[in-house]
Order: structure tokens, then C-alpha cells, then sequence
């Protein structure tokens, strides 16, 4: 004796694949502007402190500040640029110069490609 089995059909979903991409923030620079109200020692001092740049990158950056009229020292999300450059004018006055009233001058501007 034979019983026809009924064939049970299961609807298979077609698998959706979700592609996650991190995405990358554009990077900012933050530039440096060179002045005549703060020493160099200023300079390398904030550099090493602020953004953990080597001594010898410091003063190659301090030199780069001094004969290029301004320097990028640091590139990196939006965000931390624009604390990075918070950081950089709350450093305030340079002590050794009497002349030195405020902070450098720095800004951030959208780094090229």
C-alpha cells in the first residue's frame, strides 16, 4: 500500500547582503601661522605638547612655520582639527617675549586630495 506524500514547498527569501562601508571623514588640516610674538622654543614646546610631534619634527615644522609664512602640523577629521586648533589658541601668550599678547594663529582649512 503506497501513500502519495504531498511535497511541502518552503518559500526561499533571496539573502539580502548589506554592504557596511565605513565610511571616511574628508580630512582637515590644521595650519600654524608664522608671527613675531613667539619664540621658537614657543613653538616647539606646543607642538611636542598638543600634537606629540617628535623634537625633530617640531623644529622642522617650527622652521617650515618661520620661512614659509605658515605650516600644516596636523591633518585629520573635522571634528579633531577643530579642537586641535582650540587647543593651539588656548595655549595663549608666549612668556619669553614681552611683545607676545595672544596665541598663534592657526586655522583649518579641507585638506586636498
Amino acid at each position: 500500500m503506497s501513500e502519495e506524500q504531498g511535497e511541502t514547498s518552503v518559500a526561499v527569501e533571496p539573502e539580502v547582503v548589506q554592504e557596511t562601508r565605513t565610511r571616511r571623514l574628508p580630512p582637515y588640516n590644521v595650519v600654524i601661522l608664522n608671527d613675531e610674538e613667539h619664540t621658537f622654543e614657543y613653538v616647539i614646546e606646543l607642538l611636542t605638547k598638543l600634537f606629540a610631534h617628535s623634537l625633530p619634527t617640531a623644529e622642522k615644522l617650527t622652521l617650515e612655520i618661520h620661512h614659509r609664512g605658515r605650516a600644516i602640523v596636523y591633518t585629520t577629521h573635522k571634528e579633531k582639527a577643530e579642537l586641535k586648533r582650540e587647543q593651539v589658541v588656548s595655549y595663549g601668550a608666549d612668556p619669553r617675549m614681552a611683545a607676545s599678547k595672544g596665541p598663534l594663529r592657526c586655522y583649518i582649512e579641507p585638506a586636498g586630495d
